[in-house]
């Protein structure tokens, strides 16, 4: 097999679409799944002839974010529900008014046993992945920020070995929760994501957008933007904060980044070879991270701000989804 080396890196397909897609999947089967504006969960065969988003089903709003749980794919949206789809059936088996408020994020754990959900009512729900029997609705982050204004609950991502849950809202408060107990394990916090201006705008923005586990457990990281100037526009430099899981102490801080914008996403080489940050402002980036030497080693431009990413073969191919745009990387070494 292959190395997966970010400086080979190759856009070897790019995909227009209608709709800004903010969330992407990929099966066993090589086929990828999204969720977007237009309000649709959808199919997507990057190996066909002719590639096309084909509708599983839809929302009542935005598809916020989309995940697999065994022959089933899982949408939350901005209507609050959380829905369960039989992929080769292209039919819906069960929808859940789960939240409140927006669902922002999805996550299944590794195992296959269960899928967590976050949402602006700032509650994260566990459900059994098989029949979506609610398991834990857990509540560690505060409904308003310390300036008094609503928060957000942005991010959830389970640990390799299931045990662990994290959750990021937008005020860069992290909890680490123990899965089987149902309860909160550590906190973390990353306050460098969060801008508030109280003089001019009265407006906070920023926040931290992702999560993830490296897979030995031992570093987790989160992503968002830096202290923002302008408060109307995403212009500071993307943010990267990996912690040690142990001690909860910052391990390092990437916040020299080239690019300005939000990392919506991270992903995490299965061998801990790097760290992986996507997103973007107007145009994308991904953004690759050396942990042991604690670098930056390659960052890249992308046509689209980029909302969702996945990885394959061993972290050899990569998926980005976003703004009007879907795009497939190669980066065999």
């Amino acid at each position: 097999m292959a190395n997966a080396n970010p400086d080979k890196l190759k856009l070897l397909k790019s995909h227009n679409v209608r709709s800004i897609l903010f969330s992407v999947v990929r099966s066993e089967a090589g086929k990828l799944y999204t969720g977007g504006s237009d309000f649709k969960v959808c199919e997507f065969d990057p190996d066909a002839a002719k590639p096309e988003l084909k509708e599983i089903g839809k929302h009542e709003s935005y598809v916020t974010s989309v995940t697999l749980a065994g022959k089933e794919v899982v949408s939350g949206g901005y209507d609050g529900k959380v829905i369960w789809w039989d992929i080769e059936k292209k039919s819906k088996v069960r929808s859940l008014d789960a939240h409140k408020k927006w669902v922002r994020n999805l996550a299944t754990s590794p195992d296959g046993k269960y899928v967590a959900s976050v949402a602006d009512d700032m509650v994260c729900k566990v459900y059994e992945a098989g029949t979506g029997k609610v398991v834990h609705e857990l509540k560690g982050h505060k409904a308003r920020t310390p300036n008094h204004f609503p928060s957000m609950l942005f991010a959830v991502a389970f640990s390799a070995d299931s045990k662990w849950l994290a959750t990021a809202d937008k005020v860069g408060h992290i909890v680490i929760w123990d899965l089987a107990k149902g309860k909160e394990h550590k906190t973390l916090e990353s306050p460098g994501m969060y801008t508030w201006d109280g003089r001019h705008r009265l407006h906070s923005i920023g926040g931290a957008r992702s999560v993830a586990f490296s897979h030995d457990g031992k570093q987790i990281a989160v992503g968002g933007i830096g202290k923002i100037g302008n408060i109307d526009h995403l212009d500071a430099s993307a943010r990267i904060e990996v912690f040690d899981v142990e001690t909860t102490k910052t391990y390092h801080l990437f916040d020299k980044c080239k690019f300005k914008g939000l990392v919506n996403r991270l992903a995490f080489h299965p061998k801990g070879d790097w760290l992986l940050g996507a997103g973007g402002a107007g145009n994308g980036f991904f953004i690759f991270m050396d942990l042991k030497k604690k670098t930056l080693t390659k960052q890249e431009n992308v046509k689209f701000h980029v909302h969702g990413i996945t990885l394959a073969d061993e972290a050899t191919k990569l998926y980005a989804a976003g703004h009007n745009g879907l795009a497939v990387y190669e980066m065999k070494g």
